[in-house]
């Protein structure tokens, strides 16, 4: 009777957690259709197109690289293909307890086939072959035969990789081949087996996994800029586009071994100043007071999101250090620099002194009254640089994917006198014109902006701006073409369990009523680029927003136009004699036969994966090579604040001429010069 009765109270708790699990689910689905049909741009419509292209993303999001769900199972989950619009709008949330069970049993079903392969000889005669083969032709496994002989040739493959890393003397590798891939056949199937319970394990499990990836799909399906988040993933977004951040100091990566190791500690950080960690050392749990989180067969990803909750303001690291001992260590976050959105400016001497500025990304301090970041910190170091008496700027966008639309607009108000900047409609229509309201310029000297297929979004709006009032010359490739702006919205002001949305909730437009949506910002003087023809733009991605006009109601007044003529023709004629700009095409076809075409089939032999491992290598040490070899190409200074500050502080000189070294060699950079002492000096 008893024995009975513990058992109906088991199975009460399990179906009680079920039905809250899927009541959250619902609540979420509910929510989130809300929140994208009231505060989206240009939500879709919930049909049947709608709802198949949700499904594609949904199968995506959960088995990107197909490696779990077989055809069979695709056949089973196509019933809903044309139906999940329903589900949605009639709070149907039991559908999605089938891709719960299926992928959770086919990752255990991955892990029993790998236990069984450490018993089963692998096939490395000759008789296999293998291909490189780019994402877009994965297909699903046929079945569990397919499987089986897939798992077995990757497997295969690893171990020899695996053995070549170790050991590149190939005739060695040969004599003692046997015992060798005996000992690495347990390491590497033991990895793989890893990763499968790093999904298993996940925060939340597969069940959490699931959801939010169908969730995820859902936004996504709206345009390629919306996405969920969870409390934490939200968190890590926002520290992002922070200057300032709670930090414990720590970055985490995974050995080989499968370990989560303190990769680097950040100077000043709590981490730092605690004084007890060491790069390597082997974290194996981490205890908030209230449980233990054990590090076994879990991914570093899961350990970031982990160490950025909000609510994990302290924690105990048990440490295992590299001579076996062990320690507890104790730590509180502190308030720590994002390094990669500190910015410095610097002095490139030529026959007059030009200034340089990178900018990473439009940061911003979230916790400041004014929300300001990036444009007080460019104050700062172009003042340092106008004291130098600079004749000309470099600001630098390259590879900024973009951030505060705020900063952006601060930012072009510092190189105008007055007037529209942009102008942002809304979901209903309306237009408002953004004004800077400040009389005269904090800089009036020539600007030349760099740019690349990835600088986006508020790079392209501030690169626009200046484009539009001819207040600087945009040099490079075409922008990425993003022309939206996003919020993060809380699909539950009561309940922050359900979540949040990163939503697109406004579009942008050029002060002239054009936008740079899917189009990018064309450069005044174009140069090669590395990713010509990679397709990497916003118009390629599924679901992008289309490009538009809009009306202008506040005319802009543009600075006298500036003659490009010499600076255009000489730069033109720099890049035809230039062996680096030369080499640049050359590069642009390796890299992208190497990322996107179909590779030639070879043997899974020893000295076939060997001899396209040294292939693909002798292709990326080409690729690559230019930038490891390249002499200095014209000489980069600090200004005389920064190298006074350096004195005093020797971790930041050394990081500081790694980077002057990597600036001098930069082709991009070097031809940004050229092009401005054209304009400051045409004659």
């Amino acid at each position: 009777m008893i024995r009975h009765l513990f058992i109906s109270l088991l199975l009460c708790i399990s179906v009680c957690s079920y039905c809250q699990e899927n009541t959250l689910f619902c609540k979420q689905v509910t929510a989130l259709k809300s929140t994208i049909e009231s505060k989206h741009f240009a939500p879709k419509t919930l049909n049947d197109t709608t709802s198949k292209h949700i499904y594609k993303l949904f199968l995506k999001e959960m088995d990107a690289d197909k490696d779990y769900f077989l055809k069979s199972d695709i056949t089973n989950f196509n019933v809903d293909e044309f139906k999940l619009d329903n589900y949605i709008e009639n709070g149907n949330c039991q559908f999605i307890d089938k891709y719960i069970s299926v992928l959770e049993h086919n990752i255990k079903l991955n892990i029993t086939k790998l236990e069984a392969l450490k018993n089963i000889p692998l096939d490395y005669s000759g008789t296999l072959t293998l291909q490189h083969t780019p994402e877009k032709f994965y297909t699903f496994y046929k079945d569990e035969t397919a499987l089986n002989n897939g798992l077995k040739k990757r497997i295969s493959y690893r171990i020899i990789t695996k053995l070549l890393d170790e050991n590149n003397d190939i005739e060695t590798l040969k004599k003692n081949f046997n015992s060798l891939e005996k000992v690495a056949k347990n390491i590497v199937i033991e990895n793989e087996i890893c990763l499968l319970n790093e999904l298993l394990n996940k925060d939340g499990g597969i069940n959490t996994f699931v959801k939010h990836a169908f969730l995820n799909a859902y936004v996504k399906v709206n345009d390629p800029n919306s996405s969920f988040f969870n409390s934490t993933q939200k968190l890590t977004y926002q520290n992002r586009l922070s200057k300032n951040q709670l930090s414990f100091g720590i970055i985490t990566t995974k050995n080989d071994n499968g370990d989560i190791v303190v990769a680097n500690i950040i100077p000043g950080s709590a981490a730092f100043e605690n004084g007890k960690f060491e790069e390597d050392d082997i974290i194996q749990s981490i205890s908030n007071g209230k449980s233990i989180f054990r590090i076994h067969c879990v991914s570093n990803e899961d350990i970031i999101l982990y160490l950025n909750k909000e609510e994990h303001k302290t924690l105990t690291f048990s440490i295992k250090k590299k001579n076996g001992t062990l320690q507890d260590i104790k730590l509180t976050k502190s308030n720590i620099k994002v390094e990669d959105n500190a910015i410095r400016g610097y002095l490139i001497n030529d026959v007059s002194n030009y200034g340089y500025i990178k900018i990473p990304s439009f940061y911003t301090n979230f916790e400041s009254p004014n929300g300001r970041g990036l444009t007080a910190d460019i104050a700062k170091e172009l003042y340092k640089l106008q004291k130098e008496n600079i004749e000309g700027l470099i600001l630098d966008l390259r590879f900024n994917g973009g951030g505060s639309m705020q900063e952006a607009i601060e930012l072009s108000g510092m190189f105008i006198d007055r007037g529209p900047v942009a102008i942002i409609k809304s979901k209903n229509g309306e237009n408002f014109t953004i004004k800077d309201h400040k009389r005269g310029s904090f800089y009036s000297k020539p600007i030349v902006i760099l740019v690349n297929d990835y600088s986006a979004s508020a790079s392209e709006l501030f690169a626009a701006a200046m484009q539009d009032y001819n207040r600087a010359i945009i040099v490079g490739s075409k922008t990425y073409g993003k022309s939206s702006a996003q919020t993060i919205l809380p699909l539950s002001i009561e309940d922050s369990s359900l979540g949040f949305a990163k939503l697109t909730i406004q579009a942008f437009y050029r002060v002239t009523g054009e936008s740079h949506q899917a189009v990018g910002v064309i450069p005044d003087i174009k140069l090669p680029s590395l990713y010509d023809n990679f397709n990497t733009a916003e118009s390629n991605k599924p679901y992008a927003l289309q490009n538009t006009k809009t009306n202008v109601s506040l005319k802009h007044v543009p600075f006298t136009k500036i003659n490009t003529n010499i600076a255009e023709n000489s730069s033109k004629t720099r890049i035809l004699n230039d062996e680096n700009f030369k080499k640049i095409s050359e590069i642009n076809k390796a890299f992208y036969n190497l990322l996107y075409k179909r590779g030639t089939k070879y043997k899974l032999t020893l000295n076939d994966v060997f001899e396209e491992k040294k292939r693909r290598q002798a292709t990326l040490d080409f690729i690559f090579e230019a930038e490891d070899t390249q002499p200095a190409l014209f000489k980069i200074l600090n200004t005389k604040s920064t190298t006074e500050l350096l004195k005093y502080n020797s971790d930041d000189k050394e990081q500081n001429d790694t980077v002057l070294k990597t600036l001098s060699q930069d082709i991009y950079i070097n031809e940004a010069k050229h092009i401005l002492k054209n304009l400051t000096t045409p004659n």
